[in-house]
């Protein structure tokens, strides 16, 4: 039985989900902090939050339960990502349950603001009837300029043009034709944008790339009279900027949903004409409520129930089928990462994985994340898996980095893992034969084909006649048999620098293997030790 967490309020809808889930026992614990918050997140597998409650690194200290965290909505700046990562837990957003609402939101303070609606309607009720006062701009033949261009900047955008607005935007991850698709004109850059714009909306989250993405520099670059809306997250436009912009004469007007600091009760925007403000109301409709509800517990059900994983912020996404249609490559990458951890000398600072041929169609970063899991996991005193591997190897300074060739080498796939150790880069190779037999089919330099699994005797010497024969006597003299074994050259030629790797059914006396390391012909002799064939890790286990 699994057990989940409710942070916040959360709609009827995604209550009821919750209790037709089978296996699964929740309860709604909302207010939460400090060291309240962190006694209870040990006692849950799940927990499903909106952005009321502060998730710290405090809050997940030594938590060893805590699988999941999804939160209803969009932003999980209330979530500590890098602290999560961390502890293997999965971190989800629910990115389309409140697009429109908060599209629709934008587009609608947007409108508010260039027709003077809350002013006017102040002035009615002051019993005031002062046409001429409130004068306003229509958005047809204006430039909308958006920061973003995700699935709610699309959304404003597709609005804009029905206004008949000419629209303009940048997105890091958008190119030019992309954009051009959507009707919108592609700029390079933000401080491009900015003296073309009427108005300009932003719909990024707030990193710190972002923060304060608009401030006293950029508004100087703005034309006059410019208006300006935040729906996305308070701090991507610089609030002192923004009053200094009103008083100076420079914005034509401000709308903001959004605050630096939320719950925001006091601000000197609220007073100043020209400025709209509303509550974080983007995502405030019943439409949106609902959909994120639901949508947050569909994932965490989903997770709990089948480990898929989908609209993760902090580890790609796994889908169950997927995983089971990759898991044989993934346990070749793992083994891999758990050879190389037993093989190289220490001081690593850099580690590439090379992926080639069929299997660069696959999510290569699982495989590169599953590889990492492999050579961290008894290095560490963390429990290290999928999610956080990554990371882990990152927090110790070691370079990742991925490179891929569609054409086929030698193998139909394969992958090689390269690890940098103090001036020696050492190299191991896998493939897979079948669906579930994992192969080492290069050490160093030399080229092989081995059992990738159990006990390995990996001896490096001299390819001249008899070495074979010697080293199976001497562990036939010590009763350890011996179940496969491979060798290989550096070259093609004989007489050179060669390698044998034993397959062995139990763990030779380190006598045997000093005898081994003892005859002339041989240079080295490495014992590694692997998961038993078809032993997978946890993570692997769907």
């Amino acid at each position: 039985m699994y057990r989940v967490i409710v942070l916040d309020k959360l709609a009827d809808e995604g209550i009821e989900l919750l209790e037709a889930a089978e296996g699964i026992a929740f309860d709604v614990r909302t207010g939460l902090s400090g060291e309240e918050l962190r006694e209870a997140l040990c006692e849950y597998d799940g927990a499903i939050c909106r952005s009321g409650v502060k998730i710290t690194a405090a809050s997940l200290e030594g938590n060893t339960r805590l699988k999941a965290i999804v939160r209803a909505g969009v932003g999980t700046d209330n979530i500590d990502g890098v602290a999560a990562t961390r502890q293997g837990i999965i971190v989800m957003n629910t990115p389309t349950g409140n697009t429109l609402s908060t599209a629709e939101h934008a587009f609608t303070l947007m409108m508010a603001l260039s027709r003077n609606v809350a002013p006017a309607h102040e002035s009615l009720r002051g019993g005031r009837w002062d046409r001429s006062s409130f004068t306003g701009v229509q958005l047809a033949g204006k430039t909308l300029g958006i920061v973003g261009l995700g699935r709610i900047g699309q959304e404003v955008a597709s609005r804009a043009l029905a206004f008949q607005m000419k629209v303009i935007g940048y997105d890091p991850f958008v190119s030019g034709d992309q954009a051009s698709k959507m009707g919108i004109d592609y700029v390079d850059n933000v401080p491009a944008m900015l003296p073309s714009v009427d108005y300009l909306t932003v719909h990024t989250p707030l990193i710190p790339a972002t923060r304060h993405l608009i401030s006293h520099n950029e508004i100087e670059l703005l034309k006059p009279g410019a208006r300006l809306i935040n729906c996305a997250r308070g701090g991507i436009y610089d609030e002192a900027a923004l009053v200094a912009g009103l008083e100076s004469g420079k914005l034509g007007g401000v709308a903001l949903d959004v605050f630096e600091t939320e719950p925001c009760t006091e601000s000197p925007l609220f007073d100043m004409p020209g400025a709209l403000c509303t509550p974080h109301l983007g995502a405030s409709t019943r439409e949106a409520q609902t959909g994120v509800a639901v949508e947050a517990t569909e994932l965490l059900v989903n997770f709990l129930a089948t480990g898929e994983v989908r609209h993760a912020v902090n580890a790609a996404s796994m889908d169950p089928k997927v995983l089971r249609a990759m898991r044989g490559y993934l346990d070749v990458a793992y083994r891999l990462g758990v050879l190389l951890a037993q093989w190289h000398s220490g001081g690593a600072s850099a580690c590439r994985l090379n992926y080639r041929g069929k299997v660069t169609e696959e999510n290569t970063r699982l495989l590169t994340a599953a590889f990492c899991a492999g050579l961290l996991e008894n290095a560490l005193e963390e429990d290290v898996n999928i999610v956080n591997a990554e990371i882990l190897l990152r927090e110790r300074n070691i370079d990742l980095s991925e490179n891929s060739r569609s054409d086929p080498g030698p193998f139909s796939s394969s992958i090689t893992a390269e690890l940098d150790c103090n001036g020696t880069t050492f190299i191991a190779g896998g493939t897979l034969f079948g669906n579930d037999m994992p192969r080492l089919i290069r050490l160093m330099e030399y080229r092989l084909e081995s059992y990738l699994d159990g006990n390995l005797l990996i001896f490096t010497h001299e390819d001249v006649p008899g070495i074979i024969g010697s080293v199976g006597t001497i562990f036939g003299e010590h009763k350890v048999n011996i179940a496969q074994m491979s060798v290989g050259r550096a070259g093609t030629a004989p007489g050179g620098a060669a390698i044998g790797v034993l397959n062995m059914d139990g763990v030779p006396p380190e006598k045997a293997v000093d005898q081994v390391l003892r005859m002339q012909t041989v240079s080295s002799v490495r014992f590694i030790e692997l998961p038993h064939l078809g032993n997978l890790p946890p993570w692997l286990r769907v």
